[in-house]
């Protein structure tokens, strides 16, 4: 989620509970029985930024495999470019405080070095070549 404040372009992230300091990530969660992605989106940044956003549009989708009982697993990841409507950063609903351990800005033009997952890196970068340009 992003929002322009003072000329700059910011971006809303996390450090997931659990998570060792310095682990930045972007929103995300899974996909509800019978909700679209784009609703997904936009109600896991509520839930782990306690921020209200607008949908923007689909920035892309991350594939990784990870092994979880001995299995392996394959997860596709849709991410979305979502813009600040309202709300204060980290006003988590007490339900999903156990998820996020830290909720901050960042400099969207440092995010993609400052998120700690390549896939998340990469979507940063995307976002921000689609705000090239924009003033409001």
């Amino acid at each position: 989620m992003v929002r322009r404040f003072h000329g700059h372009w910011w971006l809303a992230a996390i450090r997931p509970g659990g998570k060792a300091s310095g682990v930045w990530a972007l929103p995300k969660g899974n996909v509800g029985a019978g909700e679209p992605p784009e609703e997904t989106a936009v109600r896991e940044a509520a839930e782990e930024t306690g921020l209200e956003t607008v949908l923007s549009g689909k920035l892309g989708d991350v594939k990784y495999v990870y092994t979880w009982g001995g299995e392996r697993i394959f997860k596709v990841v849709s991410f979305y470019l979502l813009r600040y409507r309202r709300g204060r950063i980290g006003d988590i609903p007490a339900a999903f405080r156990h998820e996020v351990e830290e909720v901050r800005w960042l400099p969207l033009e440092d995010a993609p070095r400052l998120l700690s997952y390549d896939g998340e890196s990469d979507m940063a970068r995307k976002a921000l070549t689609a705000l090239e340009g924009e003033t409001l």
